[in-house]
């Protein structure tokens, strides 16, 4: 009888947010989550509960029977450890890592089978996202694998592709504008309403329409507001206003600058 995808056995090395949320949904999907590992066992032991898996915070009492190890973990620990990781694991599995910027080949030499399984999108642990609707980029060195990763991400998603390493570095540089750049604009706003005793659900509907906009239109053609047109008046207003906060004064007139060179195609 021919096994399906679902039965493979899955090991996570991390229990963060993007690590919680992908196990959750591996779960849900019927895979079998075998063990999590996390260096604070608060984080192993909750994440190890919510799919039925065991927990270790040693990394030498790592698994040697999992099919597929995810590694999911802050870019400076997965280079630090890495040697560490896979010397608990199993050897001949198959090894992804979910990180935007480090490259495939970190695995090279150090196990045979490898490659990168990167979901892009924003996680917290105590928010639910429909991974559906979230695009999966895969690599690996081997065809056989490759595909193996795209038919585990179609389980979960809509959108699968391949990406190289240069390529996902560049998918990770355009989320960080796209994202996290966004949504710091979000915290100095909410300071700003704070500052004037206004609430920031105020923006809710700003934003909610900016992001509904780009879905129908390049996002150059929905910019709007006074640095599109290079409203001086209203420009310079703003910069007064933010006279005492010299970064956030800084900061509205470099990306006013940039908006209006952009729209003028310079």
């Amino acid at each position: 009888m021919k096994r399906s995808i679902e039965d493979t056995s899955v090991a996570f090395i991390g229990a963060g947010n993007l690590a919680t949320n992908l196990a959750k949904a591996l779960y849900r999907k019927g895979f079998r989550i075998v063990q999590i590992y996390s260096r604070t066992e608060e984080s192993a032991q909750s994440l190890a509960q919510m799919v039925e898996a065991e927990c270790t915070t040693a990394l030498s009492d790592v698994t040697k029977d999992a099919q597929l190890y995810i590694v999911s973990l802050k870019d400076a620990a997965l280079v630090r450890l890495l040697p560490e990781i896979v010397a608990g694991g199993e050897r001949k599995a198959l090894w992804v890592h979910t990180a935007g910027s480090i490259p495939m080949d970190i695995w090279a030499g150090h196990v045979e089978r490898y490659g990168v399984f990167y979901p892009m999108q924003t996680f917290s642990k105590l928010r639910e996202v429909d991974f559906r609707d979230i695009p999966i980029f895969v690599e690996s060195r081997s065809e056989e694998d490759t595909r193996f990763l795209k038919d585990i991400a179609a389980v979960l998603s809509e959108q699968v592709y391949e990406a190289t390493s240069e390529q996902r570095k560049s998918l990770h540089l355009a989320a960080v504008f796209t994202c996290n750049f966004t949504n710091h604009m979000y915290a100095l706003a909410a300071e700003l309403l704070k500052k004037y005793q206004l609430p920031f659900e105020a923006m809710l509907p700003l934003i909610d329409e900016t992001a509904r906009k780009v879905h129908e239109l390049e996002p150059r053609a929905a910019q709007t507001g006074p640095a599109l047109r290079y409203d001086e008046n209203v420009i310079d207003g703003h910069i007064c206003m933010l006279a005492d906060e010299p970064e956030m004064q800084e900061l509205y007139r470099k990306i006013s600058e940039s908006i209006h060179r952009l729209a003028a195609g310079k």
